[in-house]
């Protein structure tokens, strides 16, 4: 249909659910201040297989500071850097959705090696290096065709709709807020984030990262840090894995509500491919609390935004 504003989404349960809560939304009058929606990003928004984009983005710095330092080649993570050993670091994610989160704590460090002391103006000309020169491992584009094209027409359905899209993502803020218009249509400010303590330096008028987290955004400081933004809980929550899980549930009170849950089960060779692992409790759990499980594989018709046949790479 010409008008339909969700053409990537299959006519099935999934679809009408979402079409009905928009529309009893505002048939219901619901005031626009409450109409929220919150996204994950990995796995919700873009493709994190085999890696996000931003541990593509850490490794290759990994990768460099070992050349500078062969002492470093020997410790983790850059040693699994060094020798292109993504599992090793896939079992640390792993760990931590267990409980476990000692090689997290080890990646993390190295991930403030990245940025600490470095100005914000400094750290952001990187990120834009790298998004206009990298392209997804296994699919060989750009990571602005690795965006699920169901998704952002999901998000302007709601704008259209009168809700206000946020991302609410696990990933650094920052590393996220340079693409934010150009792949999803939302400004800066609609991103939530992880985070890096930041210092002033009056003398140089600089911004520059410190040398620890200032918060970890996943699980339960998602719904800590959406009230601490918005001072609102959400009436629409989209994500994919069991941090998430917190976040699907801090929903409003007072309105009805739609939780999302993106499934990856798409075996079609359509470029996504299908992984349960991380998301385990989320899909057992879903029936239980309400929850839409969105299955890639049959609800939606396409996955990623179409590109020219004669394009590659970018």
């Amino acid at each position: 249909m010409a008008n339909d504003p969700l053409p990537s989404w299959n006519h099935v349960a999934a679809r009408e659910r979402i079409v009905t809560f928009v529309e009893d939304t505002v048939t219901r009058s619901v005031p626009v201040e409450d109409r929220i929606a919150v996204f994950d990003n990995d796995g919700t928004l873009w493709s994190e297989q085999p890696t996000p984009p931003q541990l593509h983005f850490v490794i290759e710095h990994w990768r460099q500071q070992a050349a500078q330092d062969s002492a470093l080649a020997l410790e983790q993570p850059y040693k699994a850097a060094v020798e292109g050993n993504l599992a090793w670091i896939a079992d640390a994610v792993r760990k931590h959705h267990a409980g476990d989160d000692t090689d997290l704590r080890v990646i993390m460090r190295a991930i403030l090696g990245v940025t600490s002391g470095r100005s914000v103006e400094a750290y952001e000309k990187d990120i834009e290096a790298f998004y206009a020169s990298a392209v997804h491992p296994v699919l060989g584009v750009s990571y602005r065709f690795t965006v699920y094209q169901p998704m952002i027409e999901l998000m302007r359905f709601l704008e259209n709709n009168g809700f206000s899209c946020y991302i609410v993502s696990g990933s650094d803020r920052d590393f996220m807020r340079p693409v934010s218009t150009e792949y999803y249509g939302l400004s800066r400010e609609n991103i939530i984030g992880s985070a890096v303590g930041l210092d002033y330096d009056p003398a140089t008028n600089e911004l520059r990262y410190g040398s620890e987290f200032e918060y970890f955004n996943d699980g339960p400081l998602k719904p800590a840090r959406i009230w601490s933004r918005l001072g609102r809980r959400p009436l629409v929550a989209v994500g994919n894995s069991d941090g998430d899980l917190p976040m699907l549930q801090f929903l409003s009170t007072r309105h009805p509500t739609l939780p999302l849950l993106v499934h990856h089960d798409d075996d079609t060779g359509r470029g996504d491919v299908p992984y349960d692992h991380g998301a385990q409790t989320a899909l057992a759990e879903a029936s239980q609390r309400d929850i839409t499980v969105v299955s890639v594989r049959a609800d939606w018709n396409a996955v990623f935004p179409p590109r020219d046949p004669l394009e590659t790479g970018r």
